[in-house]
């Protein structure tokens, strides 16, 4: 509790003066009970009561259990980006502790919340744009998509970031300029997917592969898993002209993956992506790269919506969305990061059963 309290602090506690429960102590049964799949406030009330015992060995609960509005209030008045920093913080004392390298390849991509609309308006949630660690498996950083622009939101958690010796991906909606000198200012580089919403570079990427000879070039075969087999080939051209033609910055390659996959039997029509490059790799990195991006989707949001389920959370009042997402990506990493090789929900499960294990989520934070 002495390095929870040590990281958390600087989140300042936007309650009156005469709060009869401690902000830490609120912020670490809240987590505990995330850990355990609670949801919301009365969640994390009836875990409180029923683990009393155990979270009294810990913490002092001078005034006992806070109530479900307390916690509710907690999270609706939070400051967000003071939330979101400590948790940067909690996740870089743990990597330095654990040896843990945030390097390779860094994924950006939005998603929405879909409970958190207000009444009249469920076509408009909520959304958060996430960073993944494809390497590490764990979320580095979240931020609101203010006013649900995603592009905009991008850029702002791209300067939470110290990116050096990351490779940065997106899909095409981030292939623009600011957002390269974003990835670049912060030490890192990209491989942004190209689409024709940037007309005249998608022209010019076709063309750079008609016209040059000098390229890398890689296949892969994926085996047959429930009766699918995919084809993929990349082309790697170096290029430092369009950077200076199109004014996008950093650009030094192109590359292009071509995919053709068999499903029941069938063959599909083959599928051309192409992408810009600010640093050049081989065409069989590539291939790792742009296939590794899509981890952000099957082990984080995948996770977060089936396990955690927070698309089903209706909470939807002032900071509290934002916040709860904040927590969750918090209760992901622990559950990500724990040794035991059990899935995440068999953990969840246990975490609540058993105090021992419960426990043991916090011992191997250290």
């Amino acid at each position: 509790m002495r390095k929870f309290r040590r990281i958390f602090r600087i989140v300042p506690d936007p309650r009156a003066d005469n709060s009869r429960h401690d902000l830490l102590e609120v912020l670490f049964i809240s987590l505990a009970a995330v850990l355990c799949g609670a949801e919301g406030g009365e969640d994390m009330e009836e875990f409180g009561r029923a683990k009393e015992g155990l979270l009294r060995q810990i913490l002092r609960l001078e005034h006992g259990i806070p109530s479900h509005d307390t916690f509710s209030r907690v999270f609706r008045l939070l400051d967000p980006p003071a939330f979101q920093k400590a948790f940067q913080r909690f996740m870089s004392a743990f990597a330095k502790s654990s040896g843990i390298n945030f390097t390779g390849v860094v994924a950006i991509d939005g998603k929405a919340l879909r409970g958190a609309y207000e009444r009249g308006r469920r076509a408009t949630p909520m959304h958060m744009v996430n960073v993944w660690a494809v390497g590490a498996r764990l979320v580095l950083a979240q931020c609101k998509a203010p006013g649900r622009n995603e592009v905009e939101g991008a850029l702002q958690v791209l300067a939470l970031l110290s990116l050096k010796g990351c490779i940065v991906t997106a899909d095409a909606l981030h292939c623009h300029r600011r957002f390269a000198a974003g990835v670049l200012k912060g030490e890192g580089n990209y491989v942004l997917a190209l689409k024709k919403n940037q007309s005249a570079l998608y022209a010019d990427a076709g063309r750079l592969f008609r016209r040059t000879r000098k390229r890398s070039v890689a296949e892969q075969l994926d085996q047959c898993t429930h009766d699918r087999r995919e084809w993929r080939r990349a082309v790697i051209v170096r290029d430092n002209r369009m950077a200076e033609k199109h004014g996008f910055p950093g650009i030094v390659a192109v590359g292009r993956v071509t995919c053709r996959r068999r499903v029941h039997g069938g063959r599909s029509e083959p599928l051309v992506r192409y992408f810009l490059l600010s640093k050049y790799v081989s065409a069989t990195r590539l291939l790792q790269i742009t296939r590794s991006h899509w981890s952000i989707e099957n082990q984080m949001h995948w996770v977060l919506d089936v396990v955690l389920d927070e698309d089903a959370n209706r909470t939807r009042k002032d900071n509290a969305p934002e916040n709860l997402a904040i927590l969750r990506a918090l209760a992901l990493n622990i559950l990500r990061s724990h040794p035991s090789t059990i899935s995440m929900r068999r953990k969840i499960k246990r975490s609540g059963w058993d105090n021992a294990f419960l426990l043991s989520m916090f011992g191997h934070m250290r």
